[in-house]
């Protein structure tokens, strides 16, 4: 029976974390820049902070996405220099 034990947790043990990289690696895949979230949660408007808390951080940086690629619209990059 020890003998049993002795094969058998070690492979339980490798079989948990090779199924543990897979499941890391569609998380790796799957995130988000840092600096595209750290730009949406400086200036967030209602309906992404709406968006976040109901629908996840998916569906609010897909409507920052929208609101940055509006024509006629100018980065906030670009409004700051011409008001100075």
């Amino acid at each position: 029976m020890t003998a049993w034990l002795s094969v058998l947790v070690p492979l339980l043990v490798m079989f948990f974390a090779l199924g543990m990289e897979r499941v890391e690696s569609r998380l790796r895949d799957a995130t988000v820049p840092q600096d595209e979230l750290d730009e949406m949660l400086e200036r967030p408007r209602p309906e992404e902070v709406r968006a976040m808390f109901r629908q996840g951080t998916a569906r609010a940086l897909e409507l920052f996405r929208l609101r940055n690629r509006r024509p006629g619209k100018r980065k906030p990059e670009a409004q700051s220099k011409i008001a100075s």
